[in-house]
């Protein structure tokens, strides 16, 4: 007996990708602006940012994505007090349900939503290499790439479209449901990175975080590998490398100062942290500021 086959429908079908790119740009970056006929998403994953567009100004701060239509003109710039970090996507896509973006272009993702970028991120990262010089933004295949990431790259992005227009187009309400433990754990990992922000500078250990939230070593650290992919002090070394870049952006402190707010020993072993994590000593990282942005390959 032969059994029947279901035609599986596709809403959204993303037909190719152009660019995709990650950039920690200048509290002073501006962009004159360009227009191009694919669409393009720009998420603001640190800090904040102003664009103009053909449909009016926006201000974006963590967590907004906004949308830009093909042939619509955009240019966007730095408030000159914050260094934002961003990531863009340009794709081709022809769907009709696509056209739900021409009249909602700015949202702010929930945690789903931030969850499928995420991912999409992750395999961005594991796709696409740096381009040869001279190539511009043509996406460019890295020769170590995981089994499949194009792929899924293409399948987070096409969630992550689906999710905006079901939420779009979703008036209902819903009773909220009892919350469950991993998303629990998921809370108490967020108030720890909190923490850890307010307090770089500190040198926090992790017995002092296991006290202060009242959770044990072990426990706390398996909540960490399984939301972040590392360890609790990994992760906060992180934080002030990223904080420590944010502040060479900013051009407020010098390399002493910041070495000092960070709770560094001295500017010779922040220097050599520096290096450690991003191939770059700081003042390396100062000097790619000059065209205005940083562009971050893994």
């Amino acid at each position: 007996m032969r059994f029947p086959r279901y035609d599986i429908r596709e809403d959204i079908h993303i037909r190719k990708l152009i660019s995709c790119c990650y950039f920690e740009l200048s509290k002073n970056y501006r962009y004159a602006g360009e227009k191009h006929d694919f669409w393009e998403i720009f998420y603001v994953d640190k800090g904040e940012i102003e664009i103009d567009t053909d449909f009016g100004h926006f201000n974006l701060r963590q967590g907004d994505l906004l949308f830009h239509e093909p042939n619509e003109f955009h240019s966007p710039k730095s408030n000159g007090k914050i260094s934002p970090n961003v990531f863009i996507v340009t794709f081709e896509c022809e769907s009709e349900p696509m056209s739900f973006f021409l009249q909602n272009k700015l949202f702010h993702l929930n945690e789903k939503e931030k969850s499928a970028l995420a991912l999409m991120m992750e395999e961005g990262w594991n796709a696409f290499d740096t381009p040869p010089l001279g190539s511009g933004r043509i996406l460019y295949p890295r020769e170590d790439a995981p089994f499949g990431s194009e792929q899924l790259f293409k399948a987070h992005l096409e969630t992550l479209l689906i999710y905006l227009i079901r939420a779009g187009h979703d008036a209902q309400k819903t009773m909220p449901s009892p919350v469950p433990r991993e998303h629990r754990d998921s809370g108490v990992v967020d108030q720890v990175i909190a923490y850890m922000n307010d307090h770089l500078g500190e040198n926090l250990t992790l017995d002092a975080l296991c006290d202060r939230f009242a959770i044990g070593r072990t426990q706390i650290s398996i909540m960490f590998k399984k939301r972040v992919g590392c360890g609790v002090i990994e992760y906060m070394n992180q934080l002030k490398i990223d904080r420590a870049k944010t502040y060479i952006r900013e051009d407020v402190y010098n390399l002493t100062e910041i070495s000092e707010l960070l709770g560094y020993s001295s500017v010779h072993y922040f220097s050599r942290h520096f290096k450690k994590t991003t191939d770059m000593t700081p003042s390396e990282y100062a000097k790619t500021l000059s065209k205005g942005f940083t562009r971050i390959t893994k």
